[in-house]
């Protein structure tokens, strides 16, 4: 069995290789362990699950072991959306959740999240302790479990429905009146997963017309990756392109917490405009006023929103669970990362993709404009920004020669000076412009991530050149 190690959105592996019955036993088990010493194991937890395949067969698995240790389990009865899941932990006051998915990536794998009572993802004090449990019972069997049915009987399992919770917490946080009102027909894509019958649902329910696609559970998820981004939406880029009704697409991935948006012509709106333009409309239409947090790899664009309305911003490493805390404290107003999770001040400390999607439907619908109108609006109160993303793939000498090279970031780059350097997570350098490139070495991988930002396409695709011959050079 190899070695569990939890990133920053849980453990994951590929099904049959890593990801197998006896290391979900024997994580449960640390997790279980980990309640007991903390003393919240009489909470019980919440077990869920998303579309993909032996979810259930997983799940059940957990609750007969957390029911070996006397610990009570909320079991799903679909799989269901991690949003949901959250705030099912803060509804029913468990001592936390575990939540088989893994998300966005292809079918082939799957994964276990662990959230903590407070409802977002456990924090990295606590995942180091359930790795150092789970990884001290290798080549032992240390878990302890009982037979499902008797489980059932005595309690310590019950199988529960949490969409009608949920849907009365969206329904106070998002205005449905207004979205209904303006007649707008609204194309959902829940890409096979989770987000089945949630989306559509709320929308119907409140009167609005709804085009829905890969609404059917597929554990391939279509052959493509259940991510909100062009490279796996064609079908519904497409769709929205092609019909004249259609105003708004809205997506969520395979466990619903990222979203994705197209606009009324099919354009992608990148989630770093999104959150941008969300604050901008929650502070400018709304009126509630609060502070706004991102990831370091996130766009500028929202700080330039926050200076402009006289608020702050804080800057969290890149993992929701940092967010998350800001919105536990309710330090926020609202959180989000450039990879399209976003969560809003009175709701659940972790990424909602569902709530992100109709907060958008209630903005296009009150302003009565196109994504691309507001975005001209914002760009002309606040100044233009441009982000990219990058790969960086490192031979072995590659690799050790950045080692060295970013612990003495250079003092200039594309001609741009460098005013100061962020060491939050990765290399941050940001220039005296304005512009910013980000250097962040994968955990797993040799490849470096190269996030830049400046005020043009132009000056990015310099910035963007320079950085990657930083790296590779």
């Amino acid at each position: 069995m190899s070695r569990i190690s939890f990133g920053t959105s849980g453990w994951r592996g590929i099904l049959g290789e890593d990801f197998i019955f006896d290391n979900v036993r024997v994580v449960t088990q640390a997790i279980a362990d980990h309640l007991r010493v903390a003393g919240i194991h009489d909470r019980g937890v919440i077990i869920g699950y998303d579309a993909r395949f032996m979810g259930v067969r997983f799940a059940r698995e957990a609750a007969r072991i957390l029911a070996g240790s006397g610990i009570k389990s909320f079991l799903c009865d679909r799989d269901t959306p991690t949003p949901v899941i959250a705030f099912e932990i803060l509804r029913r006051k468990t001592a936390g959740g575990i939540n088989f998915t893994a998300s966005h990536n292809p079918y082939e794998y799957n994964g276990l999240k662990f959230s903590s009572d407070w409802g977002g993802p456990a924090l990295p004090e606590i995942t180091r302790d359930i790795e150092l449990r789970a990884n001290a019972m290798f080549g032992e069997i240390c878990y302890k479990e009982i037979p499902l049915d008797q489980a059932f009987r005595a309690g310590l399992v019950e199988e529960i429905d949490p969409r009608d919770a949920y849907f009365e917490r969206i329904r106070s946080l998002v205005d449905f009146k207004a979205i209904a009102g303006s007649g707008m027909t609204i194309a959902v894509n829940p890409l096979y997963g989770t987000g089945r019958g949630y989306l559509d649902v709320l929308l119907r329910e409140a009167g609005v017309k709804v085009v829905v696609i890969n609404d059917n559970r597929d554990p391939y998820f279509g052959g493509l990756p259940p991510e909100p981004s062009p490279i796996s939406i064609g079908d519904f880029m497409a769709l929205v392109r092609g019909n004249v009704e259609i105003s708004l697409g809205l997506v969520t991935d395979g466990d619903a917490d990222r979203y994705g948006i197209l606009d009324v012509d099919g354009t992608f709106i990148e989630p770093n405009y999104v959150l941008a333009l969300l604050f901008d409309y929650l502070v400018r239409t709304r009126k509630v006023r609060g502070d706004v947090a991102r990831s370091v790899a996130t766009s500028h664009f929202v700080d330039a929103v926050a200076g402009h309305h006289g608020l702050s911003v804080l800057e969290t490493p890149v993992g929701f669970k940092f967010i998350g805390e800001y919105i536990r404290d309710n330090r926020i107003l609202i959180g989000g990362e450039e990879s399209a999770g976003l969560t809003l001040r009175g709701h659940v400390p972790d990424k909602d993709g569902i709530l992100a999607c109709l907060l958008v439907a209630e903005m296009v619908a009150v302003e009565g404009k196109t994504l691309a109108e507001l975005l001209a609006d914002l760009y002309r109160r606040v100044g233009e920004f441009h982000t990219r993303r990058e790969n960086v793939h490192l031979t072995d000498e590659l690799e050790e020669a950045f080692a060295g090279k970013i612990k003495n970031p250079p003092p200039t780059m594309a001609g741009r000076r460098v005013a100061s350097v962020v060491t939050l997570d990765g290399c941050k350098l940001i220039f005296e412009d304005g512009s910013w490139v980000l250097f962040r070495k994968s955990g797993t991988e040799p490849v470096v991530r190269v996030y830049a930002e400046a005020g043009s396409s132009s000056a990015l695709a310099e910035l963007i050149t320079a950085a990657q011959a930083f790296v590779t050079g």
